[in-house]
């Protein structure tokens, strides 16, 4: 068989229409071709589709069920050819997503996850939360498209653009007596019991904090070791030393805990939208990474306005 698109569409029009010079008329085309092209339709797949009478034309039974099936299958190439489309324009797919634990309390990026979600709901946003040392690997061998992470060393495979340079700030219980300044120092911090990242974790901001106070000639003694941020936003809560983290987990806020700036004005951090320059980004990946780039740029001139 040799059956195309049309020969199909040319049917349900005279199953529609039940004659043939009107459904000529509907396809903007003569009578005598759309006959004859019937006529081949059946032939090729050997059963009589109409009954003709000089006065009337009416379906058979096997032409009522070609008539479903011949709708089914348009139907399916419609749909076809729209994922087709909406794939290559990045309007369905997935994104396979990965993030540090302060991604999310990130406005630029919380903004951007829940608007693109609503906008575009056939795209499947796959989220894996990792520390930043853990992101490389996967981002190299195309495991993950886009990566948020802390500013540290890359390979040359991957490429960055920053999307947030936010302060560091001070977390102190509050009892603590540093806890009644409007700003603390390094030196001060670097006197108390410090809790922070377990340095085999692999977060940026491990080598990123400890660099910034190590250029102090600074060396906290950290008493606390651990391997979520979370977890030490929890210990600095229940008076177990003090720490230092970027601003965007201010927004989690405890009654036992004061968030404080530091002196410094270079206790800054950096976070980076990462990719593999060696991979070709999906259309949908493509279409989140520019939405976040502008809304991180839109957002970073609303402040400075302000």
């Amino acid at each position: 068989m040799n059956i195309e698109l049309r020969h199909l569409r040319y049917f349900i029009a005279v199953a529609e229409e039940l004659h043939f010079g009107r459904a000529a008329a509907r396809l903007n085309i003569s009578q005598p071709p759309l006959s004859q092209q019937i006529q081949i339709l059946e032939q090729q797949i050997d059963a009589r589709l109409f009954n003709r009478t000089n006065r009337s034309v009416s379906l058979t039974t096997a032409g009522k069920q070609f008539l479903a099936d011949s709708r089914q299958i348009l139907a399916a190439v419609d749909d076809a050819a729209s994922r087709a489309t909406r794939l290559h324009q990045g309007e369905a797919g997935e994104i396979r997503l990965g993030f540090t634990s302060s991604a999310p309390f990130i406005k630029s990026v919380s903004d951007t996850l829940s608007s693109f979600r609503q906008d575009y709901p056939d795209v499947h946003i796959q989220t894996r939360e990792t520390n930043t040392r853990e992101q490389i690997a996967p981002l190299n061998d195309g495991a993950l498209d886009l990566g948020l992470m802390r500013n540290t060393q890359l390979p040359d495979t991957l490429s960055w653009q920053a999307i947030l340079h936010e302060p560091l700030l001070a977390m102190i219980h509050r009892e603590h007596p540093l806890a009644n300044q409007r700003v603390v120092s390094l030196a001060e911090l670097a006197r108390e019991p410090f809790v922070f990242f377990d340095p085999h974790v692999g977060t940026g901001l491990y080598d990123d904090i400890l660099g910034l106070m190590r250029r102090y000639g600074l060396s906290p003694v950290i008493t606390q070791e651990v391997g979520e941020a979370m977890t030490i936003i929890g210990l600095v809560a229940a008076g177990l030393g003090v720490s230092i983290l970027p601003a965007s987990f201010r927004r989690v806020q405890l009654d036992e805990m004061r968030w404080l700036p530091v002196l410094e004005k270079d206790a800054v951090s950096q976070m980076w939208l990462v990719w593999a320059n060696h991979r070709t980004l999906s259309p949908a990946a493509v279409r989140f990474k520019d939405r976040l780039l502008t809304g991180a740029k839109a957002q970073k001139q609303q402040k400075n306005v302000r």
